[in-house]
């Protein structure tokens, strides 16, 4: 069983930073991507940023400047640090992984419970 962990979420004020992290635990034999996702209350879920093992970082347009996504391959964890927070950030932040758990395993795909942002104006 593999699981997501997040950690870092909370509330702050506008213009202010947040540090997320989120941890790989279980049998994986190897990581292909990791990445953000985030759903405001009303709203569908939509990318913030990926990061892909040996590729670049992809993120959206709203976040372009402020996030930066990281990782440390290591550990299986996964980061995203927070700038410039606006109060349209407020959000659930969930963290995402695309694994095999064994060398011919398929590439699943798995969630964490996600983290509440709260960026207050």
């Amino acid at each position: 069983q593999v699981q997501l962990v997040e950690s870092g979420g909370g509330l702050v004020q506008a213009g202010g930073s947040l540090r997320l992290s989120c941890a790989a635990s279980g049998s994986i034999f190897s990581i292909n991507a990791m990445g953000w996702y985030r759903q405001a209350p009303g709203k569908q879920r939509e990318l913030v940023a990926t990061s892909a093992t040996g590729g670049n970082a992809n993120y959206a347009d709203s976040v372009k400047g402020r996030f930066t996504i990281s990782r440390d391959n290591a550990k299986n964890t996964v980061y995203l640090q927070m700038n410039s927070l606006k109060p349209e950030d407020t959000a659930v932040y969930y963290c995402n992984a695309n694994f095999r758990q064994y060398y011919i395993s398929p590439v699943r795909e798995v969630w964490g419970q996600g983290t509440l942002v709260t960026v207050s104006s």
